[in-house]
């Protein structure tokens, strides 16, 4: 489906559900609702990813640190959460394989004490995950953690505890996610804002949208409305009711991109505590080195930016933790991403409140979830449309079936069918990149590569012309940040060089129609 026959669908079909929100929790409600054979439509007011959903630490985890807290409060909710993440990692592993991969990471320890405490704590993680468990997790002596991760301060250095979790491209599993719900009958589009809440009766019916784009507006009905906006949750029950209490408060993530050569390809790091007791990941990501850290507090923004302040913070824990040097001037590209969390009047700081998610009604029937991670977006969706039917009445044709549906372009997808690509011309890198980024669908870009637009972007990046043209006609990609941010990464990989390919991607959106014809 494209956008504009989504847009003309929303003026004039009725809907048993329509999301508001294009993240991970939203797009995934829509999947488990058009899966249930209801009629599911989904607006986004900026693109899909485009806030918190695109600005992860890439990372499919239980969360080691929130089993800590769990074991030190006794507090078995967030224990249960950690279990049902664990859960949720296996079966994101299996439904995008093309976008997942598993991955060690390394905790290095230079105190005795830490040795028997941070090895214990994993062996509980590796339990608690049980069959879903990716590898077990083992102490590695002094040597071994050097040859694991060369860069690696070694004065002082006592060894380390390796342990497995997951990584992935957070925007462009979002954008399967959306893709594979109109796949099973969702209407999606994105750049539709709602600018107001339709009531009959005292009840929410449907919402008022503007074309972000275009600026026309009109009324789309809907059974039951759901806010699914991350962050901004808040602000769409203030629209439905000007008195309701806040249920958020919001934390920032912040991340720093550097060259590969500051991490190894196959193995992270984990530093579990910093000068003030924050979490410091260290991960080879798309052939690069992502540095970030979250449970900063921080006011609610539409474009949050990474300060000075916060990439001098993380530069100076790289420091104290690696041999090799790194200055300001090796950040390539950084960025800043909201997290909404439940607030807990009984909780301190950010790092203190709720992760688990939240379902609300309001007495108008606007249904809300938030809170959550993203590796539990799956989860969130099923108790969010379990909620919707019981609250609109409808009538579902069955259970959920995302556990097992394999998102789009990981139906077909094989490791080693970028020899294929390789061998209808493409460079091995370009091949190797496309067949991780869009899986069994790999092959459509490459056609398109051969129509003429199989040139890259800029140098040193695998990201080819072709790529501007697919996300237009099959990814609603509408503008050239949705390029340049969301279907590929650059942007998040190398903001200089982003820049650089912005003419030329402007220049393809604009040739789209006439360029596939």
């Amino acid at each position: 489906m494209n956008r504009a026959v989504a847009v003309a669908r929303l003026k004039r079909e009725r809907f048993d559900i329509l999301v508001v929100g294009g993240g991970a929790t939203g797009t995934g409600i829509a999947l488990d609702a058009a899966t249930r054979g209801l009629r599911v439509a989904l607006v986004e007011r900026s693109d899909f990813s485009a806030g918190t959903s695109s600005r992860s630490t890439k990372l499919i985890h239980g969360g080691v640190r929130y089993l800590e807290r769990a074991v030190k409060e006794f507090d078995r909710g967030q224990l249960g959460l950690v279990r049902d993440a664990l859960k949720e990692r296996a079966v994101l592993l299996r439904i995008a394989p093309h976008l997942t991969r598993p991955l060690p990471l390394l905790t290095p320890l230079y105190g005795l004490f830490e040795i028997p405490y941070y090895f214990a704590g994993l062996k509980m993680y590796d339990l608690l995950a049980g069959k879903a468990n990716l590898a077990p997790s083992r102490f590695l002596g002094r040597r071994e953690a050097t040859e694991r991760f060369p860069m690696l301060k070694s004065s002082g250095l006592k060894g380390g505890v390796l342990y497995y979790d997951g990584q992935f491209d957070d925007a462009r599993m979002n954008i399967s996610l959306a893709l594979t719900a109109t796949q099973e009958g969702a209407v999606v589009a994105n750049h539709l804002a709602v600018s107001d809440l339709v009531k009959e009766g005292g009840r929410v019916r449907g919402v008022t949208l503007q074309d972000r784009l275009s600026g026309e507006s009109w009324e789309t009905a809907a059974t039951v409305v759901i806010n699914a906006t991350g962050p901004f949750a808040d602000e769409l029950r203030l629209l439905d009711d000007p008195n309701a209490a806040r249920l958020l408060n919001t934390s920032s993530g912040i991340h720093v991109v550097l060259d590969k050569r500051f991490s190894p390809p196959e193995t992270g790091l984990l530093i579990p505590q910093t000068e003030d007791g924050r979490v410091l990941f260290l991960l080879p990501w798309l052939g690069h080195t992502l540095i970030g850290t979250t449970d900063n507090p921080a006011p609610l923004s539409a474009t949050p930016q990474a300060s000075e302040d916060e990439v001098n913070y993380i530069l100076r824990h790289v420091r104290k933790y690696f041999d090799l040097p790194v200055v300001e001037e090796d950040v390539l590209a950084s960025w800043s991403g909201l997290r909404p969390l439940v607030s807990d009047a009984g909780k301190a700081g950010t790092a203190g409140l709720v992760r688990d998610h939240l379902i609300a009604v309001s007495a108008s029937r606007l249904l809300t979830i938030t809170g959550g991670k993203w590796t539990t977006y799956r989860k969130m969706a099923l108790d969010a449309v379990d909620r919707a039917v019981v609250v609109g009445e409808l009538r579902s044709s069955g259970p959920s079936l995302t556990e097992t549906m394999p998102l789009r372009g990981g139906a077909g997808y094989r490791p080693d069918a970028a020899v294929e690509l390789e061998r209808g011309g493409l460079d091995a890198e370009v091949a190797r990149h496309l067949n991780r980024s869009y899986g069994d669908q790999a092959a459509e870009v490459a056609r398109i590569a051969d129509k003429g637009y199989g040139e890259r972007l800029v140098p040193g990046y695998p990201h080819i012309e072709a790529e501007v043209l697919y996300g237009a006609a099959f990814e609603m990609a509408c503008t050239p940040e949705d390029i340049l941010h969301r279907r590929t990464r650059l942007a998040f990989l190398n903001e200089k060089a982003a820049k650089e390919a912005l003419p030329r991607v402007r220049e393809l959106l604009a040739m789209e129609s006439t360029a596939l014809s």
